[in-house]
């Protein structure tokens, strides 16, 4: 009964606490309730105040954007306004300026079309005046012409002959200067030392001894020596030196240095001269090849081949009238490179060309032809151009100048080999060169005497006063010049001074 009673009083217990729980929770829940609401009302008011916040700024800024945006439209409105009224302007004032370009080209048409009336009207007068005059002279318009020039040449003849001659002097004396400077920067340029060889050379001994020693035992040392150099050794009685002669200069310098080593060895014998002739032409081969190398290489003419290099060497032991030809070749083709610059002219042709132009030199005497053929050859066999040919081979007049760096070439071997102290010439060319001079202005008619002077450089022509006026004067003098030039060849330039002489004599008895 106990127990009954107490699982009752626990269920009934039970029961009411269920009870005042639900109730309890339900009052927690009403009030949690009433917090939330509470909440987001408070949340709604914010955000509404927020968005009216936003749009009353949105329409502030709203504002001031389409007030800027209009302030901007009625600058642009302004600018273009007055931009339009500029070009309005401007085109008033174009059809304005056509409207007055169309009232001048009328006036300029009217003007040009008096003018032809008026020329017209002029050539018809002149017609008739000069159909007038041939009436009334019975002269053609020819011959009329003819008449005047020559009335107006014999009475102004002495106004005539002073221009002519302001004139030539003038212009002689400005060509005279530019080529006088052209030619002496060349010269400057080179400074290439000339040496003048003949065609022996002595070889001084120490001793008087020596010379028995080289004759040898009934002269079978010198036979050796002779038959195996091509030279003849000269052994006279000049103390202590024999001479070397010979055409050929390489065949002289090899025996020369032939002769030396035999002295210094000691041993002079046919075997000996064998050895030792050997050894001098490989050390002249040498010596041919290095002064190839440094006239291209001083002079600055590179790619040439080798056994062209040689050939050139050759011409280091190559004289023409006392003038080392290597030596010479280089002048040329330094004077040539500088006259070409100066001209405009391609200076590596000339300076080429003037280096090659006496090639031929080096082997004409092993060759039959003249030393510009034989030249042309090489330089064919060797693969140079033919502007290079060309350049080369009019030096001398053999072949037309075909180019102007041909003609610039034969101009600085005129120069080098006629400047003083590059040659020795002899004294019949000399003689004969003046003799050929004089002779031709002895062929004009009214020349008295003749006279050239200043080594062939000038000549002095006298006229007969009496048959000769001062206009004869000057065309002789022209007619000399054109002459010598056409017949003569000559370095330089020749002056031809004609003078004409008024003498009147009387005697008092």
């Amino acid at each position: 009964m106990d127990t009954i009673l107490t699982i009752v009083v626990f269920i009934i217990s039970l029961i009411l606490g269920g009870v005042i729980g639900y109730y309890i929770r339900q009052n927690l829940a009403k009030k949690r309730a009433g917090s939330l609401e509470a909440k987001l009302q408070k949340r709604v008011i914010d955000v509404k105040e927020e968005t009216a916040k936003l749009v009353k700024d949105a329409e502030k800024k709203s504002s001031e954007l389409l007030e800027k945006t209009q302030k901007e439209i009625d600058e642009r409105r302004k600018e273009f306004l007055a931009a339009q009224q500029l070009l309005l302007g401007r085109e008033t004032l174009l059809n304005e300026r056509i409207v007055s370009f169309e009232t001048k080209e009328k006036e300029l048409q009217d003007k040009v079309e008096k003018l032809k009336a008026i020329k017209e009207n002029l050539e018809t007068l002149r017609q008739e005046a000069e159909g007038k005059l041939e009436k009334v002279a019975s002269l053609s318009r020819e011959d009329a012409k003819k008449e005047l020039l020559a009335l107006v040449e014999l009475e102004n003849e002495k106004e005539i002959l002073d221009r002519m001659k302001r004139l030539e002097e003038g212009n002689q004396e400005k060509l005279q200067n530019r080529a006088r400077d052209i030619v002496a920067l060349a010269i400057q340029k080179c400074a290439v030392p000339q040496t003048q060889e003949m065609t022996t050379t002595t070889l001084i001994l120490t001793n008087e001894e020596l010379k028995g020693r080289i004759i040898g035992k009934e002269g079978r040392n010198i036979r050796a020596f002779e038959k195996l150099t091509g030279v003849e050794l000269i052994v006279d009685e000049t103390p202590e030196s024999v001479v070397i002669s010979g055409f050929n200069p390489i065949r002289r310098q090899i025996a020369k240095l032939t002769l030396d080593k035999l002295i210094a060895d000691g041993r002079i014998q046919p075997a000996k001269i064998e050895e030792k002739y050997e050894e001098a032409k490989n050390e002249i081969t040498v010596k041919i090849k290095e002064a190839g190398d440094k006239a291209a290489y001083d002079v600055g003419v590179i790619g040439l081949n080798e056994k062209l290099v040689q050939i050139l060497g050759r011409l280091y032991y190559r004289t023409s009238y006392g003038q080392n030809v290597l030596l010479h070749s280089m002048e040329v083709a330094l004077i040539a490179e500088t006259i070409a610059e100066e001209l405009g002219a391609n200076s590596q042709v000339a300076k080429r060309g003037g280096l090659l132009h006496d090639i031929g030199k080096a082997i004409d005497q092993q060759i039959q032809g003249s030393h510009i053929e034989i030249g042309i050859k090489i330089l064919e066999k060797f693969g140079e151009s033919k502007a290079i040919i060309d350049a080369m081979k009019s030096h001398h007049g053999d072949y037309p100048t075909e180019s102007l760096e041909a003609a610039i070439v034969t101009v600085a071997d005129a120069i080098s080999s006629s400047r003083p102290g590059a040659r020795k010439d002899t004294l019949e060319n000399y003689l004969q060169r003046l003799k050929e001079l004089e002779d031709i202005a002895n062929k004009f008619e009214g020349v008295e005497k003749t006279y050239a002077i200043q080594a062939g450089r000038e000549i002095r022509v006298f006229v007969k006063s009496d048959r000769v006026d001062d206009l004869q004067a000057a065309k002789i003098a022209k007619a000399i010049a054109a002459e010598i030039e056409e017949e003569l060849k000559y370095p330089g330039e020749i002056k031809v001074v004609v003078i004409r002489e008024n003498r009147v004599i009387e005697y008092a008895r």
